[in-house]
Formats: structure tokens, C-alpha cells, sequence
């Protein structure tokens, strides 16, 4: 048997790679998280806004589904055993006119098949009861829904794989890799001290950069690497006393859940994203779109006071689909899609990956056998 530096390399130190590297070291495994940036989670996993999801929308049998739903279980666990602050508010999926109710059944009936707990039917008055300055003409209830501390939990797991006897490695990219004769693989690390390690199994968790990543795995087809498309959204933070407890969703958009409200852990008001295509990671936020999230609003808020509306802050999606394209699920590619034994790539893992990050572990921990 070959003798390895570690048993498995994890390429991106966000909170899908931590959660792979998690379930790795729970099964005993040895785990390296290669992360370019000089901290963990300082991607996607930063830049979002910080829902607990249902699991209500995706598609029966998907992969987004199924791992939100399981992900979310175990996520409400895990922040329990580690002390991870969360607030399960709920979630009320409003509409806003009386043209969008039957995509109310449609959403409730999609929940019911995905097994999401506790969803129901809530009419307008009823809605408009548990948040008095809401306007709707009905709505859903999701109370499985809320927001956490996602740093807080990054840096629980990232505890978790140093007491399984892994390393997170910051200010460390992956340069490469290259399967080696025998099995496994010999990885390339950059940084100020460049290193040559070799690992049984190999996890590419880097989010935005995940094609850049598998283009440079020798052996790896480049007709297997899906086309990158980045979707900008921006977040702007209201001054002022929060007007609901609950989170706030119209219906999805197209390729997004679209714009919505939270309220924070620190009890602030939140709405976004929005969504735009971009071709560079410009996290900038536009001062003149205080007007266009504030019509927005205005079709669940009625009172929202634009004036005190000011940009906070921007998040980019790894999306594997173009503007007017379908959505399609998660891309977990192993040994069947790309043909080399031990390999596990992650693509177009955007939301709801954060919720279902530790489902997405076990999965990866699943597909490469152990």
C-alpha cells in the first residue's frame, strides 16, 4: 500500500470545503484544506446572506433538494452541539399581487414532495397579522427557515478537522495536481513555500474558481469542465428599526431567489441580492440602485422609507447557466464524469450550498467511498 502525505487535499477553505474536509476527518482520514486566500471562508461563503434555507423550490430528485434538506437538519444540529448563533424566524413566501398565487400552490406543493417540515397556506390577514407592516395577498409559511453566524460556523468546522487530525493551510494555492501511477494523486502548493504533497483522494471545493482549478488537474477532460458564468448581487442595509421578524421572499426570479429581506443576527434589516451578470469579480455596490431595490421593497413594504436605504455590500454566485438559460443542480463530479479514481470536483455551487454544506460533505465522503 502507498505511504501519502495525507489521505485527502481539499482545494478552498469556504464552507464547502471545510464541511468536505469534515466529514473526511470524521471517518478517520488525514485531510490538507488548501486555501489561496490568508483566511478561511473569504469567498462565497462571505458574501451572502447567511439563510438557513428550506429546501422549498428545487427540483424533485435534484441533488439541491435532497442535500438542502438533509444539510439543514444537520446544519441546526451542528450550531447546537458547537454554539453557533442562530435565529430559525421563519420565512414568509409572499404575493405581492394576486397574479402570483397560484405560484404559491406550486411552491407548496414542491416543499410537501422535497419533505420540508411545517409548511402551510397563511392568508393575507393572517400574514399581515404575524407582520403588521407586510402587504400581501397571501402567503406561505416556511418556520424550518432563519439565518446563522456562517463565520462562526466556518471556524467550528475548521476546529473540528484540526481535532480529526487535519490542517487548514491559508495563503496556499493550488498550482495542480497530477494523478500518480499507482493511485492518488501528487498536488502542487503555491504560496511563500511552495510544496510538493501527495494524497490517496482529492476534493476541489474553490467556488469561483473551480474551472480554473480543474484545468489544471493533468488528466482531467477539458470537455467535462462546465463553462463559468458569474452572477453579481448586491445588498443594501436599512438605517432604522427592522420592520419584520420574519424573512421576507416574493417568488423566485429566474435563476435566483431574488430580492428579499432578512433581519440579521445583530437585528438590522437587509434586502438582497439582486442578480446581474458580470464578466470580472467586482464586488462594488451602485448608490443609484437605492431606487430600484426601494420599488422593489416597496411591493412587500409599502413603507419603506428609500432615504434610508444605503449599499452594503456584494456577493458573486458560481452559476453554471447564462441569463436566459435553465437553472441546473450541483455539479459533484466524480470518477464517472471525468475518469479519474479519487477525484471529486464541485461546480456551480451556489446557493443553497451554505445550508447544504455538510450534506455536501457526506456526499463527497460517499463518492469516493469512504
Amino acid at each position: 500500500m502507498a505511504e501519502f502525505d495525507f489521505d485527502a487535499v481539499v482545494v478552498g477553505a469556504g464552507a464547502v470545503g471545510l464541511a468536505c474536509a469534515y466529514a473526511l476527518t470524521k471517518r478517520g482520514l488525514t485531510a490538507a484544506v488548501l486555501e489561496k486566500e490568508a483566511a478561511i471562508g473569504q469567498g462565497v461563503s462571505s458574501r451572502n446572506s447567511e439563510v438557513v434555507h428550506g429546501g422549498l423550490y428545487y427540483p424533485t430528485g435534484s441533488l439541491k433538494a435532497r442535500l438542502c434538506v438533509q444539510g439543514r437538519r444537520a446544519l441546526y444540529a451542528f450550531c447546537d452541539a458547537h454554539h453557533v448563533d442562530y435565529d430559525r424566524c421563519g420565512k414568509l413566501v409572499v404575493a405581492t399581487s394576486l397574479d402570483e398565487l397560484d405560484r404559491l400552490d406550486a411552491i407548496l406543493e414542491q416543499a410537501r414532495i422535497n419533505d420540508v417540515e411545517g409548511m402551510a397556506h397563511v392568508s393575507r390577514a393572517q400574514a399581515m397579522a404575524l407582520e403588521p407592516e407586510l402587504a400581501c395577498e397571501g402567503a406561505l409559511i416556511s418556520p424550518q427557515s432563519g439565518v446563522f453566524d456562517s463565520h462562526g460556523y466556518m471556524l467550528a468546522l475548521e476546529g473540528e478537522i484540526g481535532a480529526g487530525g487535519g490542517t487548514v493551510v491559508t495563503s496556499t494555492p493550488f498550482e495542480g495536481a497530477s494523478p500518480l501511477a499507482g493511485g492518488g494523486f501528487s498536488v502542487r502548493a503555491g504560496g511563500e513555500e511552495p510544496a510538493t504533497l501527495t494524497c490517496r483522494y482529492l476534493v476541489t471545493a474553490p467556488g469561483l474558481s473551480a474551472q480554473d482549478v480543474a484545468a489544471t488537474i493533468e488528466g482531467f477532460p477539458a470537455a467535462e469542465i462546465p463553462k463559468a458564468h458569474y452572477g453579481k448581487g448586491m445588498y443594501f442595509r436599512l438605517a432604522g428599526k427592522a420592520p419584520f421578524s420574519r424573512l421576507i421572499y416574493p417568488p423566485p426570479i429566474h435563476g435566483a431567489l431574488g430580492t428579499h429581506y432578512r433581519r440579521d443576527l445583530g437585528g438590522q434589516a437587509v434586502f438582497g441580492p439582486n442578480l446581474t451578470y458580470v464578466e470580472t469579480l467586482d464586488y462594488s455596490v451602485d448608490p443609484a440602485m437605492r431606487g430600484e431595490f426601494a420599488a422593489y421593497i416597496r411591493k412587500f413594504w409599502p413603507a419603506v422609507p428609500e432615504e434610508a436605504l444605503s449599499p452594503d455590500y456584494a456577493g458573486i454566485r458560481p452559476k453554471l447557466h447564462g441569463p436566459d438559460e435553465p437553472q441546473p443542480d450541483f455539479r459533484i463530479d466524480d470518477e464517472s464524469a471525468h475518469g479519474l479514481a479519487g477525484l471529486v470536483a464541485l461546480f456551480g455551487i451556489e446557493s443553497p450550498g451554505l445550508t447544504s454544506s455538510l450534506a455536501l460533505g457526506e456526499e463527497v465522503a460517499g463518492r469516493l467511498g469512504v
